[in-house]
């Protein structure tokens, strides 16, 4: 299923390469920035990912809030299974919870990516290709 046309036509919006954060991702991602206040420290983004693109093993000192908007992705934490998401599901990740995101190896993916609060990430090593390649269309 590769739904390119879905996800860079979103009604989100498409970003840009995301550079910034390349050196966490394998393949490329993409960013748009849909509100930011420094008052309230809200921050909310879509990210896009190729095909075959996700990040790194990662966690935040803060929850984040995905929301599935285009495409199919997948979501895991670490010591437990794979989730596929479609659009329309929503994972909430504790804080301190190491986890990796990203779009299943046929489909472009896209998600809102929210944080509520003045918090840092933490990255640490790519999720493995075999244990990805072995996750189930």
């Amino acid at each position: 299923m590769n739904n390119e046309h879905e996800t860079k036509n979103s009604v989100f919006g498409f970003g840009d390469l995301n550079a910034t954060y390349a050196k966490y991702f394998v393949g490329n991602s993409y960013l748009k920035a849909l509100a930011n206040s420094k008052n309230s420290n809200v921050n909310i983004s879509n990210v896009t990912f190729e095909p075959g693109c996700r990040n790194n093993w990662h966690e935040h000192s803060i929850v984040q809030i995905l929301i599935a908007v285009a495409g199919e992705g997948w979501y895991q934490e670490q010591g437990k299974v794979a989730r596929k998401l479609l659009p329309g599901d929503v994972v909430i990740v504790e804080p301190h919870t190491k986890h990796w995101h990203g779009a299943s190896n046929n489909s472009w993916f896209a998600h809102l990516a929210i944080m509520v609060g003045e918090g840092t990430t933490t990255w640490f090593d790519a999720v493995d290709d075999t244990q990805y390649s072995d996750l189930t269309e």
